[in-house]
């Protein structure tokens, strides 16, 4: 990852551990947020699209689920989105 894509995928990071309240020990970018991961469900993923509306304004309503994979996966959507 580059310089922006870092400081991107750390923001993320952050909002997964404050608004989700995993802690941030857990989280690195290539963990898998969903099932044997982290094991986040769909209630989260609406709260994940909410937070990166909000902070890069990029909608991610109706995208792929591929793109919540994990932290870079997010990343690279939103900078492709940007």
């Amino acid at each position: 990852m580059n310089e922006k894509e870092l400081a991107i995928a750390a923001r993320i990071k952050e909002m997964l551990s404050e608004n989700l309240r995993i802690p941030a020990e857990e989280l690195d970018y290539e963990i898998p947020l969903f099932g044997d991961g982290i094991g986040l469900d769909s209630v989260d993923s609406l709260e994940i699209i909410a937070c990166i509306d909000s902070e890069y304004g990029v909608a991610m309503t109706g995208v792929a689920k591929e793109n919540f994979y994990n932290i870079t996966s997010l990343t690279k959507y939103v900078v492709e989105n940007m």
